[in-house]
């Protein structure tokens, strides 16, 4: 039995993974949350707090977007027996040239005053639309919408400085991800016509494929 914990994207709700479903004989299946960040807390230092919900030997750790981000700076505390990102990045060669433009500028720290008190631009940030008519279904996945955990995540994503990607990650990605454009992504899984949202959209390929996936890079 391999034990699954997955990681939702910045600000979102485990509920993204409610489509989810795969053989209950093979795997378990376990969803974290965003905490509040403390007051200058690293990134490391988060993730080493988050693993704190860890609750089984060498699990197999799968996050999206930011998510991605943040199970990569897990596993360097814990011992895992894989690790998954999706929509994600696994290196700071993969951001795209607006976060590196806003990361020379500092423009993150004026970020989060913009997007709080405005779902639609917040949902345009996390999961890459801009349909305001999906914007109801939107608020259903978004969790976390507090000025304090907004600046630090942005900050920590736009600043992360990973040079070289784990040994053996699996990187899923979508060729129509918008957040993170798939002409900047290095060596992944791509599936065709995935966006930055492809977790809910594309949530038959995942439980067709994820299985697949694991067996293979065991």
């Amino acid at each position: 039995m391999k034990h699954l914990y997955f990681m939702p994207g910045m600000a979102a709700s485990p509920l993204i993974f409610e489509h989810i479903h795969l053989p209950e004989d093979e795997f378990s299946m376990h969803f974290l949350s965003w905490e509040i960040p403390y007051e200058k807390e690293s990134l490391s230092d988060y993730a080493l707090r988050m693993t704190q919900k860890i609750k089984h030997s060498s699990p197999v750790l799968i996050g999206v977007s930011f998510g991605g981000v943040l199970v990569q700076e897990m596993a360097r505390h814990i011992t895992v027996d894989q690790l998954v990102i999706i929509s994600s990045v696994k290196s700071k060669r993969e951001l795209p040239r607006r976060m590196k433009l806003s990361r020379k500028l500092k423009l993150y720290k004026i970020l989060p005053t913009r997007l709080i008190g405005n779902i639609d631009k917040v949902a345009k940030y996390v999961f890459g639309v801009t349909a305001k008519h999906r914007v109801e279904l939107y608020k259903k996945y978004l969790a976390m919408n507090e000025v304090v955990y907004l600046d630090w995540a942005l900050e920590k994503m736009i600043c992360w400085d990973q040079k070289e990607p784990p040994i053996d990650l699996i990187h899923i990605h979508g060729d129509a991800d918008r957040v993170f454009p798939f002409r900047y992504i290095e060596g992944c899984i791509r599936v065709p016509g995935g966006t930055h949202i492809m977790i809910l959209a594309k949530h038959r390929w995942f439980n067709e494929n994820l299985p697949k996936i694991l067996s293979e890079n065991a």
